[in-house]
Order: structure tokens, then sequence, then C-alpha cells
């Protein structure tokens, strides 16, 4: 049987807590640490219907993207936050959060971005760091197509792809070859894809002012949805667990979905 301490230590090492942005709140959030665990559920989001889920599945811990809070300052079933964590606790659950360091590390969001929109990874978006490993790391990434594409076709491509159920995007009118992309909220880097000579980039939560400079810098930009963008790694995790632990049983959350919808 598996502890959860030694599915915390896997994921310390391979996603390094190092690696995360300074606001963030990620790693083993939740949970009894020498507890044992058979069923993990993974899941982009911790939310009720994850947490449900998790609870009919019979899973003793929940592996997600996001952080289940970030600044919880109570424990009570007076706030959103504070009630998950009680039903959790109450049903035995744990939670490991990974964050920003999943989208830095190599295998992880960025690179499954690129892998569902089928692009040879080219370098990191940003500008690279390192752990004192040696480890190379950094957010986004920057990927090529076999073959250029119009952008009317690649809005297909990309919708298809991520099963999205729309786009935001500013067509410069250029071909599609050279493809930024930075899952989540990666708007402020349309000047490190214009620095590594991108003819786009693909992201989400992009706001009117970055709509407004991609245009003037002719850059095509595609929002994609923070959502669809991300969802990508979930089965990523979901591997990385199976492979480690294949006496556990992990299951991807098949409730939690896209949130924003198009009229």
């Amino acid at each position: 049987m598996t502890r959860l301490r030694e599915i915390v230590a896997y994921f310390e090492a391979a996603v390094p807590n190092a690696m995360k942005m300074d606001f963030d709140n990620m790693g083993f959030l939740a949970g009894d640490s020498s507890r044992e665990i058979d069923k993990v559920l993974v899941a982009l989001d911790i939310t009720d219907e994850v947490i449900d889920e998790a609870i009919a599945f019979g899973a003793a811990l929940i592996v997600s993207h996001h952080p289940l809070f970030f600044q919880l300052k109570t424990v009570t079933d007076q706030t959103p936050e504070g009630a998950k964590l009680v039903k959790m606790l109450a049903n035995g659950l744990a939670a490991i959060c990974l964050h920003t360091s999943l989208d830095s590390v190599d295998g992880g969001v960025n690179d499954a971005l690129l892998s569902a929109l089928g692009l040879r990874r080219l370098s990191i978006l940003e500008p690279e760091m390192a752990l004192p490993d040696g480890r190379v790391y950094g957010c986004g990434r920057v990927g090529e197509l076999p073959a250029a594409m119009d952008m009317p076709a690649f809005l297909v491509h990309v919708k298809t792809a991520l099963k999205g159920n729309g786009l935001r995007y500013h067509d410069a009118g250029r071909p599609v070859r050279k493809v930024a992309v930075c899952g989540g909220s990666g708007g402020s880097m349309i000047a490190d894809a214009l620095r590594r000579g991108c003819d786009t980039l693909v992201t989400a939560d992009v706001k009117y002012d970055q709509f407004l400079t991609a245009k003037e810098c002719k850059l095509n930009l595609i929002d994609a949805d923070h959502y669809c963008t991300e969802n990508v790694v979930v089965p990523v995790l979901a591997e990385m667990l199976t492979a480690r632990f294949p006496e556990l049983a992990v299951a991807v959350s098949r409730r939690h979905r896209q949130t924003a919808q198009f009229f």
C-alpha cells in the first residue's frame, strides 16, 4: 500500500516547489501524510463537483493543478474555500496542488499544450531559470507547426484540439508557423513571443489592451480559455502517477468541464 507521504515526496522531486512563482501556494496542502492511498482523482481544479466525484470514487487524494486555497485564514463552512476543506477532511480526502511549478517544469502544462496543438518544441518562451541541480525551467513554450497554416484554419485546429466551445482572437493576417503558447493567463507574454520571432500566441484570459498591442505589433493572438489551455496536463498527471505507483487506481475527473460559455 502506498502512503501519502510517498506521493508527496515524488511530486516534490518531479515538480519542485522551487520553480513556483512568488504569489503561489502549491504542494501538499491538505491531509494526513501517513494515510494509506489506493485511489486518486486528478483534476484541473478542486471544485465541489470534483470533491463529490472523489468521494463517490472512493479516493483518498485529489491531485490538481490549481491550488485548493491561497491565503486561507479560517477553516469553517462559512466560506467557499473553508467549506470545501471541511468536507474534504471529513471524508478523508487529501490535496496535492502543483500550479505554477507545473507550468514551468519540463513535461508540464506548456509542453502538454504544445503536444495537443501538434507543435514541435523549439524553446522556453520566458527567459530561462535554473535550479541548483542544473535543471532549466521557465513558463511558456515556443513551437513550430509541420507546415504553415492560414489563421482561419489554425483557429479551427485550436478549437478542435483543445475541445473548446469558442475562441477570442485577433487575426494579424500572417500565416501561422512559429507559435508561442502559455497555458492560463499569458497575455503579458506578447513581448516574449515577439522577441522569439513568433507569428502567433495561444494563451487565455487576454485583456483588451493586450489585443490592441497584438494588433499594433501584427501578432496573431488567440484566447483559447484558461480551462482548455491547461486541462491538457490532467492526463499527464494521471500518467505520471500510474507510472510511478502502478498499484494505485488513478482516475481523471469526468465532472469538471469548461466553465466559460459563449452565447
